[in-house]
């Protein structure tokens, strides 16, 4: 039973409207990858799952931990994890998840337990670094792989993948258009060391919009799902997923003079009535929106927050505004909002999704 007077709410026609949308861009016999790392990026990663399992050709988790939490809610669609640790490969094997091997390191452990446990053509996935210098071996280390790999039985190599750095970013294209061709080679050297092609993979969201010509076999959708893309016009064509709702708490009338929250950070320079509302930076309101940087709407009117941000409340100036203590408020309802709050708090949409706390609960709703 949720008695949380502050909820979540994940829109099913959404996440399926975004979906389409984005197959419509790619090639006909290009696959998608739904990502659904960091708990869906703060929506719920199961319920994402279940929507999109019979639509999608993968899904992909940054942790081993993620992927079993899909695994036990009955999900059996194949599962890509992006960033395994040596320490859960034996969990990766046992709930039949996907490894990214991505340096020598991972790469000589997974092959030591796939010769220990008698593992036979095991799914596997091959990161190469192009110019992101984060995770995945470089090219001058074909000869490693090919060295380790050929003619392996315990394995199956499913795809080689890399990351742009800057895809949403046109004033990188030059860099994009460097690291797409160095992938290409990458392709072509693999065919030539191994006798076959796998699956190649290189888009994310912004990606998938700006580089067609990088979508291979496969794409990785993450944030677009979501209903955010590169920019103003690309995300009007999603349809916003995610609704944070409140309640109003308590409604007070604070005089000239007198102060509000922590540290006395704001004083009312005129007679205000205030309301308190049962969210906090505990939930994943940034401490940044304090002091009027960051609004919510009541009543379809904003209503700016006064004073620093509370580990479990924020006090907004409704002056103005009839509204009565119970009456609901919204936190963001549309990406628009959720963009003004990043920006307000000096970050972005994905930092400030993912931040929204486990203690809220997520609530299903279909909305057309």
């Amino acid at each position: 039973m949720n008695t949380n007077p502050t909820v979540l709410e994940l829109n099913t026609s959404a996440v399926l409207h975004n979906l389409q949308y984005f197959k419509s861009l790619i090639k006909k016999n290009s696959k998608i990858l739904v990502v659904i790392k960091a708990f869906g990026y703060g929506s719920d990663a199961v319920e994402i799952a279940k929507i999109v399992k019979n639509d999608v050709a993968y899904l992909a988790v940054a942790y081993a931990q993620e992927g079993i939490a899909i695994r036990k809610a009955g999900i059996k669609i194949p599962i890509l994890v992006l960033h395994p640790q040596v320490s859960n490969l034996k969990d990766i094997v046992k709930f039949e998840l996907e490894p990214n091997l991505y340096n020598p390191f991972i790469l000589n452990a997974f092959l030591e337990l796939a010769d220990t446990n008698k593992l036979t053509n095991y799914p596997v996935h091959l990161k190469f670094n192009t110019g992101l210098n984060r995770l995945g071996f470089k090219a001058h280390e074909m000869a490693f792989i090919t060295s380790k790999l050929l003619g392996k039985k315990s394995i199956s190599i499913v795809s080689i993948f890399s990351h742009l750095a800057a895809s949403e970013d046109k004033n990188e294209k030059e860099y994009s258009l460097k690291q797409i061709a160095e992938f290409k080679r990458i392709g072509a050297d693999f065919v030539k060391y191994f006798g076959f092609k796998p699956m190649m993979h290189m888009t994310n969201t912004s990606g998938i919009i700006n580089y067609p010509q990088a979508h291979f076999d496969m794409v990785r959708l993450g944030i677009g799902l979501y209903g955010f893309a590169n920019d103003k016009e690309e995300t009007l064509k999603l349809r916003n997923v995610l609704t944070l709702k409140s309640i109003i708490s308590q409604i007070n009338e604070v005089k000239k003079g007198e102060s509000i929250g922590y540290n006395r950070a704001f004083k009312a320079s005129e007679n205000i009535k205030i309301a308190t509302i049962p969210i906090g930076h505990a939930d994943g309101i940034n401490r940044r929106l304090g002091n009027g940087k960051g609004t919510i709407q009541i009543k379809n009117k904003k209503a700016a927050i006064v004073g620093n941000v509370c580990m479990d409340m924020i006090m907004v100036n409704i002056t103005g505004i009839d509204c009565n203590e119970g009456d609901e408020v919204i936190i963001f309802d549309k990406q628009q909002t959720v963009e003004e709050l990043a920006k307000n708090s000096d970050t972005i949409s994905y930092e400030l999704l993912t931040a929204i706390s486990q203690r809220i609960p997520r609530e299903i709703v279909t909305i057309d």
